[in-house]
């Protein structure tokens, strides 16, 4: 199997095989509106967003929510593990559903477009440092940063 193909099957496996009351249920959560309205926000493709974003996406279907709500949802759906919060340097808090691997993330110094990256080696944690001190790695986390091919064009003109 592919690297691809192993990544498009924890994401079926994560997604489509269950309703999202059955992932909230799976993950120890109370089923409430706000919670479904966020993770069906997250379209199938991986993307990462913003909790601005999720806000201006779950806004229309429930108008008494706000902003601090979605801060809050968030919260609980990246404590339980259904989603993962990366936190790119000088960039907003970004979430996205692909969990349970060890992936990377390219991010563009023009846009700010994030790209899904798998991991090098294949499995957690991909890196070895120096000394772990004791430590028991469980996962690194590798940002690469640069120019999108959009941007490197932008650039040329």
């Amino acid at each position: 199997m592919t690297s691809d193909a192993a990544h498009e099957s924890t994401a079926l496996d994560s997604t489509a095989l269950e309703s999202t009351e059955e992932r909230l249920r799976s993950a120890g959560l109370k089923v409430t509106a706000p919670r479904l309205a966020v993770l069906d926000a997250f379209p199938a493709e991986p993307v990462h967003l913003s909790a601005e974003e999720l806000y201006a996406r779950v806004a229309p279907a429930l108008p008494s929510t706000s902003l601090q709500a979605v801060y809050g949802v968030l919260a609980a759906l990246v404590a339980s593990g259904l989603l993962r919060k990366i936190e790119p340097a000088g960039s907003a808090a970004r979430y996205e559903k692909r969990i349970g691997d060890n992936h990377h993330h390219l991010i563009c110094r023009g846009c700010n477009a994030i790209e899904d990256v798998d991991c090098v080696v294949g499995e957690a944690p991909c890196l070895t440092p120096s000394d772990t001190h004791g430590y028991r790695l469980q996962s690194a986390e590798v940002t690469f940063w640069g120019l999108c091919s959009s941007c490197q064009a932008a650039l040329a003109e």
